[in-house]
């Protein structure tokens, strides 16, 4: 593909952040970067973002040339105008879906929990993504993923075969390049005896539920749960769970709050039964606070030996695991190093090396 055009999906600048979208802005300015570099990655490739018109405000956090493409916005921009517009150039889509038209196109599909757990989505987006996904990965050029998991799930779930599908790990030195706020330490009080955070949703696949049992033993009454994210308390306790005393909802928090979180945690607790990738125990692990999570989906291939292992469905582990890293100092700097030295590996510069060696390979 020497000398070809590559034109970013930008869809993801017209919504609200999620995790997938991170990825998305941080593997297209890492790209950004090796082209004024002229690093000979991505020699020969000319690389934009397509944006609607309602994420011009974000696209100035992307360090690609914009090229502004109209008419809609939404589904419709992405399916109609995206493809329509794009010329020769071969369509980037980094967050799960692309325009089902396109065949001159790379998608990176993150996973497949809309089939490994289909209670954790909506009806409707459930719909979407059964009717879209195996047709789009058998057309477009090639598929990409965030672990050999991924890889292989989806080949399990015959969106398209094992050859069509490569893999690009996540980065997480993102991380490093915001100032801490520990503001919100402050705010919950935090600041009086130990915590442990973790994300707040009541999707099945995350799992929180264990948490909340665990924390409801008295072992660890003396350390406190800090959910972080959208979901409140009373989406919990809608579904019949009970949420225990020592837990604190910290809302919406800001990446500098987060960072702050992270660094006064005794650690970050991740129950998921399965996931693509699993960046929250990374970024925990690359500023030095430590992580436990469950032996399922990819946290394994991603977290390595470098985080402690707690079954998804004995509480019991997570009561030990945690109250272990409470009473004993040398074990957690022990784990907190491991994590540190495991997660500087993953590198949003060496995810756009490996990226753009297989654009210009395909």
């Amino acid at each position: 593909m020497t000398g070809s055009n590559i034109l970013l999906n930008g869809k993801f600048l017209s919504a609200a952040p999620t995790g997938v979208h991170r990825v998305a802005q941080e593997l297209g300015n890492a790209l950004a970067d090796l082209v004024f570099e002229e690093h000979e990655a991505v020699r020969g490739l000319r690389i934009e973002v397509a944006v609607p018109h309602d994420g011009i405000e974000r696209s100035h956090n992307m360090r690609l040339p914009v090229r502004l493409l109209s008419p809609f916005r939404g589904i419709p921009w992405e399916q109609i105008s995206l493809p329509l517009k794009s010329g020769d150039a071969t369509l980037l889509n980094l967050c799960n879906i692309g325009p089902v038209i396109a065949r001159n196109a790379v998608t990176m599909i993150h996973d497949v929990q809309v089939h490994l757990s289909p209670e954790s989505y909506s009806k409707g987006f459930r719909l979407w993504y059964h009717a879209v996904q195996p047709v789009m990965a058998k057309r477009h050029r090639h598929i990409l993923t965030v672990s050999e998991f991924s890889r292989q799930e989806i080949a399990k779930a015959r969106l398209c075969s094992l050859d069509h599908i490569s893999v690009v790990h996540n980065g997480v030195d993102h991380v490093l390049n915001v100032a801490s706020d520990d503001s919100v330490i402050t705010k919950f009080n935090l600041n009086q005896s130990p915590y442990v955070l973790a994300l707040s949703t009541v999707q099945a696949h995350k799992n929180i539920s264990l948490l909340l049992k665990a924390f409801a033993d008295s072992r660890l009454s003396g350390v406190k749960l800090v959910l972080f994210g959208g979901t409140a308390k009373a989406s919990f306790e809608a579904t019949g769970i009970k949420v225990p005393d020592n837990v604190v909802f910290a809302g919406r928090v800001s990446d500098g709050e987060l960072r702050g979180l992270i660094e006064q945690a005794l650690c970050l607790a991740f129950p998921s039964t399965t996931e693509g990738f699993g960046l929250p125990p990374l970024e925990a692990m690359l500023v030095g606070c430590p992580a436990i999570v469950a032996p399922c989906g990819a946290l394994p291939e991603v977290c390595g030996d470098a985080a402690l292992y707690c079954a998804p469905d004995k509480e019991e582990e997570w009561v030990e695991g945690i109250s272990r890293l409470s009473i004993d100092p040398a074990f957690r700097s022990q784990l907190a190093k491991a994590g540190v030295h495991h997660a500087s590996q993953f590198t949003w510069r060496a995810a756009a090396i490996k990226l753009a060696g297989i654009l210009t390979q395909i």
